[in-house]
């Protein structure tokens, strides 16, 4: 197993990451910038260095001054978690050029997935099935004019160099796809350096499915389920749980059997993500992107298989047979995660802020995966996320009533807060059914 291991990320993941590292009796090293030294990561990772200023592109994302924290304490390994330089391959190259260890999936396959048309072309030549689109970036607007009277509107405009629900536009007529394919390009330009654009079927009512893979050391890729994403504002979660209420066995057979083939198709290793649109009216589903990381919402995933997925993730690394016997992989139970944001809870917008209080709530089925105290400092220069309310259960029904209690219980003063949403969510009839799409908060709103 790796004994020591730099973290190279902030807040809620990477304290998660240094917990599991710890039980494993693994050294833990942190990199924080000067805005996050005050942060409980920073504190409870057995070393820390200050990598930089605030600015991520300074800090976060600096590879020279995170190499350099790696030399100047002797880590084996470095964890990107996800965002930031989690899903760049020549971080990941240059990572391993310096004799570390990268706890992560090869970078081969970070560069086959990371570019979305080509993602596209991979899986369906692995018979992975994906929905009407171009096969190369859209060159122009003319292109992009072509592509959208061929496949039919509504369209998405999407960044091929995208992720994370940005860089994406929907078009229902020439008109708007003059003005979406224009913003989306700038968009990838100035966010992604790669201004290429792809053109793909938009799906009017569509749920957001997601599959769980592990890499596993002796070659073979594994399926952890499913994870429904269909709460959503602007393309981003807000919600997940695990399983989908809208995957029946026979269909979850078929999901699973597809994140298979996607991760088989790349040589995968280490955890990542095989994420679908799923039409619920023909129960038909396609290939979205897939995510080379770990992924914001990989607790639900933890608790219905019973695994540590970072644990696992560092045997990958080290070489080592997973925990788990791969063929019997066996879901119990339900689990739901919030995405507790500093963003105001009806436009969902950023509102960073001093914490004056932070109060958990706790009790049976009820976890908290957190990046901040009272007394830190949500600052607007990172993500707006404060913390992950996982909420489980032996059914659907009990999580979502301990989801109701735990809400209620979580108190956040200071910065904006989107726990208001979450009581609304929780009372909505068409959450509660289990028969909701990713329009959902818009028709709350």
């Amino acid at each position: 197993m790796i004994e020591s291991l730099l973290v190279a990320n902030r807040g809620e993941i990477a304290r998660r990451i240094i917990r599991t590292g710890r039980r494993l009796g693994i050294r833990t090293i942190a990199v924080h910038s000067e805005a996050d030294g005050a942060l409980p990561f920073v504190t409870e990772a057995d070393e820390a260095v200050c990598v930089g200023p605030a600015n991520p592109a300074q800090s976060y994302r600096n590879v020279e001054a995170i190499l350099d924290a790696a030399r100047s304490t002797g880590a084996q390994a470095i964890h990107p978690g996800y965002g930031f330089l989690s899903e760049n391959a020549d971080f990941a190259r240059t990572v391993e050029g310096a004799g570390l260890i990268w706890v992560g999936p090869g970078a081969d396959a970070i560069s086959a997935m990371g570019d979305k048309i080509n993602a596209r072309n991979l899986m369906a030549a692995a018979g992975v099935p994906v929905a009407p689109g171009t096969t190369e970036p859209a060159s122009d607007l003319d292109a992009a004019v072509a592509a959208a009277a061929e496949i039919g509107y509504p369209v998405m405009v999407k960044a091929a160099a995208g992720g994370g629900g940005m860089g994406m536009g929907v078009a229902a007529d020439e008109a708007a796809l003059r003005t979406e394919y224009d913003k989306v390009r700038a968009f990838a330009e100035r966010m992604f350096g790669d201004g290429s654009v792809l053109i793909e079927r938009y799906f009017p009512r569509v749920r957001h499915v997601e599959v769980q893979i592990l890499g596993l050391t002796d070659g073979r890729v594994v399926a952890l389920g499913e994870r429904e994403c269909s709460v959503q504002r602007r393309n981003q979660k807000l919600v997940e749980e695990s399983p989908s209420p809208a995957v029946s066995p026979e269909l979850r057979e078929r999901f699973l059997a597809a994140a298979v083939r996607a991760g088989e198709a790349v040589n995968y290793r280490n955890a990542g993500t095989v994420e679908c649109l799923l039409d619920p009216s023909t129960q038909e589903f396609f290939f979205l992107e897939m995510n080379t990381r770990l992924q914001v919402e990989h607790p639900v995933t933890e608790y219905v298989y019973g695994v540590d997925l970072v644990e696992e993730q560092l045997r990958v690394a080290s070489g080592l047979a997973p925990t788990f016997d791969p063929d019997a992989l066996t879901p119990r139970g339900h689990a739901i995660e919030l995405r507790i944001n500093a963003e105001d809870p009806k436009r969902f917008l950023p509102g960073p802020g001093a914490i004056t209080t932070w109060n958990e709530p706790s009790g049976t089925g009820v976890r908290v995966d957190s990046g901040y105290v009272a007394g830190n400092t949500v600052t607007p220069f990172y993500d707006s996320l404060m913390a992950k309310l996982i909420l489980t259960g032996a059914t659907r029904e009990e999580a979502v009533e301990r989801a109701r209690a735990a809400v209620a219980q979580f108190e956040i003063a200071g910065p904006k807060c989107n726990l208001p949403f979450f009581a609304e969510l929780l009372e909505n009839p068409e959450f509660l059914s289990g028969d909701y799409d990713t329009g959902i908060v818009s028709r709350m709103r």
